[in-house]
């Protein structure tokens, strides 16, 4: 049988009656909560400004596109939630909501977020916005995850375009600018997660999901996290020379690019012994400093725009 079958034959059953914080957690809010703070940042960056009540509505819709995606993950993913220790108590697995009842949320979601951006702020926006839940909803969870250990790589583009939505809301263009935030999120994300596959590789394993760890081995997911960190440097000092850089991005991002280097550079010259026998330090330390990362990163791109010092 194969995975979509085996799939399709578990995907639905009784459930336990579902409570709002059920439903809440189909969302994901973690994940939103990235998705909303690197959306803001575009929308913040972008030239002309836009009305604070739009601005608002426009994030909440991208909020809400974020959780429909993140609601249709779980419907398709319920088989293999069941056998992870870290996603067999969600919503579903757990029988507190059933499938069919997840799946209708989240496409009731994706029709509600996309509409309503379109009219709250421009159709360019919303259609990058169905682009983006289409991609990490049936690119992403239905295709990639289960078949390659692109998985991450490719699939990382999902949790990458907010920000060009948030600049699009505004200027309903997508420029240059935007797609270099784009980038920095899609170069940050593989040696993010493999860091954290790397304690983490059992669970996948049972789960049988082709990551790196599991189809290459700890060697080559530590070479591979250590290159693509070498990109996302790269894609980070560009971004200090843009409209939406400038002497204080470079500055942070000089330091910021200094830690991972290290971080990163210390795991991928430990071996496995190593890494077992202090717990996988090296891989927490870098998948820690990951979050900081992207958090700061972010971050100066609105003090650029915002004080009267900022920018080249």
């Amino acid at each position: 049988m194969t995975d979509l079958s085996l799939h399709i034959a578990t995907s639905d059953g009784p459930a336990e009656e579902a409570g709002l914080r059920d439903y809440w957690q189909l969302l994901k809010p973690r994940l939103m909560s990235l998705s909303v703070f690197t959306a803001l940042v575009g929308l913040l960056v972008a030239p002309g400004g836009v009305h604070p009540f739009l601005g608002a509505t426009s994030i909440l819709w991208i909020a809400v596109g974020a959780g429909a995606s993140a609601a249709l993950n779980m419907w398709f993913d319920a088989d293999i939630d069941r056998v992870m220790k870290r996603t067999r108590n969600r919503p579903i697995p757990s029988g507190r909501v059933a499938p069919s009842d997840a799946l209708a949320f989240g496409l009731f979601l994706t029709v509600l977020s996309v509409t309503m951006l379109g009219l709250t702020a421009n159709w360019v926006a919303a259609g990058w916005l169905f682009f983006t839940i289409f991609f990490y909803a049936v690119i992403y969870s239905m295709w990639l995850k289960r078949t390659t250990s692109w998985n991450t790589v490719i699939g990382g583009l999902a949790g990458a375009f907010p920000p060009l939505i948030g600049y699009a809301a505004v200027t309903g263009t997508t420029p240059v600018e935007a797609w270099l935030m784009v980038g920095l999120i899609f170069m940050w994300t593989p040696p993010h997660f493999w860091a954290l596959a790397l304690f983490v590789k059992l669970d996948y394993h049972a789960a049988r999901i082709p990551m790196l760890t599991v189809t290459h081995g700890r060697d080559e997911t530590r070479r591979q996290a250590w290159l693509w960190s070498l990109g996302l440097v790269a894609v980070s000092l560009v971004t200090a020379f843009t409209a939406i850089g400038g002497p204080l991005t470079l500055a942070v991002a000089l330091v910021l690019n200094a830690v991972w280097l290290q971080r990163a550079w210390a795991m991928y010259r430990r071996t496995d012994a190593e890494a077992e026998a202090d717990k996988h330090l090296a891989e927490r330390r870098l998948f820690k400093w990951s979050l900081i990362y992207l958090f700061a990163h972010f971050a100066v791109f609105v003090a650029e725009a915002a004080l009267p010092f900022g920018g080249w």
